[in-house]
């Protein structure tokens, strides 16, 4: 199932895209689409019967916003350099361990909302990620194949990064990732059910039409399962949050320069397979 949350900044509602294209209504069967969705099964089996049936209520899509596909996200765990090719862009050695930062929920927005870039900014870049949804509480698990059983969906994830912010100015990497709306999701959560291999997706982002980022998630240096039980060693994953699973080659950083980091006015667009596609235009704070 495709799963959307639309409608006005802080009063969206939940909705499904059914196999045909159309926009369909889910206020009446559910409040959100959430973690506590993901973690009942009999609720999303009824979403499921009741997708199957054609009755749901048709939304009017044109002019309507489509919000981040998870709502009252709990946290969102970012995982670093976790791609060869970038490693290798970025003058990096693939890491040994899974890098683990924290992004701030506050800092998630819709698909194609406006980004804004940070006052005094003068290396905010892109990121095309793969990201995972919990849909069931996970501690401490024990093998790879335990954490894909863990993961309820799958989003699209723009981690919008501020270099300068991330390595230039001491202490952790937080700084240059939680700026706001630095973390447009959507447009669609995807169940795990429809993405029998996650790394098998080609993910691509493209700035002002030009194409910047031509990826798969083949490529990364620690696959979902193994991210998943990773972070489970550390930290109690709770359905709802969400794993943004690294970027493929192709960052700004990492390109001869001058770097061309993003300034007002850019667009960007990116989409991973069968996870939809965003455009963002990129403004000063």
């Amino acid at each position: 199932m495709k799963l959307l949350r639309v409608g006005p900044v802080g009063s969206e509602r939940p909705a499904l895209l059914d196999q045909d294209g159309t926009l369909r209504d889910l206020s009446g069967l559910i409040t959100d689409v959430d973690g506590a969705l993901l973690s009942d099964d009999s609720v999303l089996s009824r979403v499921r019967d009741a997708a199957g049936s054609g009755e749901l209520p048709v939304l009017d899509a044109e002019g309507l916003r489509i919000g981040s596909a998870v709502g009252r996200i709990g946290k969102v765990v970012g995982i670093g350099l976790n791609y060869h090719g970038h490693a290798a862009e970025v003058g990096a050695e693939a890491p040994a361990e899974p890098i683990v930062f924290l992004k701030a929920p506050d800092t998630v927005v819709g698909p194609d909302d406006t980004v804004l870039i940070p006052r005094t900014s003068v290396k905010t870049d892109w990121e095309a990620e793969l990201g995972v949804v919990i849909g069931a509480t996970a501690r401490y698990l024990a093998s790879p194949e335990e954490g894909l059983a863990h993961v309820g969906g799958y989003v699209l994830v723009n981690d919008v990064t501020e270099r300068a912010f991330q390595i230039e100015r001491g202490g952790t990497w937080d700084k240059g990732k939680n700026c706001e709306t630095f973390t447009p999701l959507g447009p669609w959560l995807v169940t795990a059910d429809e993405i029998p291999d996650p790394q098998a997706l080609d993910v691509k982002l493209w700035v002002n039409g030009e194409l910047k980022q031509d990826g798969n998630t083949s490529d990364q240096i620690f696959a979902v399962g193994e991210v998943v039980r990773y972070v489970s060693q550390f930290m109690t994953l709770y359905p709802g949050d969400v794993i943004v699973t690294g970027t493929p080659a192709g960052v700004a950083a990492g390109q001869p320069e001058p770097k061309p980091f993003l300034r007002a006015g850019d667009v960007v667009e990116l989409e991973i397979d069968g996870l939809g596609r965003q455009r963002q235009e990129f403004k000063d704070a």
